[in-house]
């Protein structure tokens, strides 16, 4: 019997440190892959097409958005993003474990969808916090991170929708409760019985 794959969900606030948070758990784990997001933003300064996303024009987008090619897809913060459904299917057939790191919007997506997930929501420890971790990014004027933080607050209203929650104060401890949740679903009952079903199957003749 053919094992398939677990997909989970990870969403923050800009700042929160949902990126850097995923790259690590990632990067510890081979068995887990961050899944490649399309998107029409430019790509920051170090960042690899086909790597950290699939950057495509705003009419590329649209047009595999209208022919029903995303699994999720939605605009934040004025650029466009979206999952290819063909490429996780794939990966979820195949028993690989996936993370799509998306927002909010994109996890309500799949929440309405047959396909099962567990959703993780990543919240910083104060908006103070939050704040400076945008401004240490230097990536921002004041007008931009003040906008961020508007709709970090919109955004953080969202975590009820979620299965889990981390406070990412400490990195470490954030990544280990991560950690956590990942090893806690595959240790589930519907799991096991898909991963064990000889060792099972054995202890109960």
């Amino acid at each position: 019997m053919s094992i398939s794959g677990q997909l989970f969900i990870v969403s923050a606030p800009s700042g929160a440190g949902k990126t850097s948070l995923v790259k690590a758990l990632v990067e510890k784990h081979a068995d887990i892959v961050l899944s490649v997001s399309h998107t029409t933003r430019a790509p920051r300064l170090g960042e690899v097409d086909g790597e950290d996303y699939h950057f495509v024009s705003q009419i590329e987008f649209d047009r595999m958005r209208d022919a029903g090619e995303f699994l999720e897809s939605a605009t934040v913060f004025d650029h466009a993003y979206g999952t290819s459904t063909a490429a996780v299917s794939s990966q979820l057939a195949q028993g690989q474990d996936i993370i799509l790191e998306i927002d909010w919007q994109g996890a309500g997506q799949l929440r309405r969808s047959d396909l099962a997930c567990k959703r993780i929501f990543i919240l910083p420890p104060s908006k103070a916090e939050l704040e400076s971790r945008l401004r240490g990014r230097g990536q921002d004027d004041d007008a931009v991170i003040a906008r961020r933080m508007r709709d970090a607050k919109s955004e953080m209203a969202h975590y009820v929708e979620f299965d889990y929650v981390v406070i990412n104060d400490e990195f470490e401890q954030a990544l280990v409760d991560l950690e956590a949740i990942i090893v806690a679903q595959r240790l589930s009952v519907a799991r096991q019985s898909q991963v064990e079903t000889k060792l099972i199957q054995e202890l109960l003749a």
